[in-house]
């Protein structure tokens, strides 16, 4: 019973038919059935370099006199925003849900104030540093 096999030999492939031999003095001619060269180029492209993820530019604030931004302190989506512009809050009120690895973050209000604008709504994807609303302070 033959056998096929492919063999590689310098960098050139040929595909081998071998059959056992079983008798004393068996010509060459029947131990190699058939000896065909396979050549099999297959195009090499290099794969394209990767584009770079354009930064996010951060968007700047103009903050009025007396106002104090709040600022993300981590990237992620707005899940909610928890106050309306005009509210009062006070330090430690939950004003914005930050969703970032699966988990939601509570982001309080850092200081006494009233709500002068809020620049996310849900869905928004913030960055760190960037800011998600301005509260009139008063001083």
């Amino acid at each position: 019973m033959a056998k096929k096999f492919r063999v590689t030999v310098d960098g050139e492939t040929f595909e081998v038919e071998v059959e056992e031999v079983t008798k004393e003095g068996a010509k060459k001619e029947d131990v190699v059935k058939k000896v065909g060269e396979v050549k099999e180029e297959v195009p090499v492209t290099p794969p394209p370099p990767p584009t770079p993820k354009p930064t996010p530019q951060k968007k700047e604030v103009e903050v009025p006199p007396g106002g104090y931004p709040v600022t993300a302190p981590l990237p992620g989506k707005i899940v909610s925003v928890n106050v309306k512009e005009g509210n009062k809050v006070k330090e430690r009120d939950l004003i914005v849900v930050i969703e970032a690895m699966k988990m939601e973050n509570e982001i309080y209000s850092p200081v006494d104030g009233i709500v002068k604008e809020i620049k996310v709504s849900p869905g928004d994807v913030v960055e760190v540093g960037e800011t998600l609303l301005i509260l009139e302070t008063g001083s």
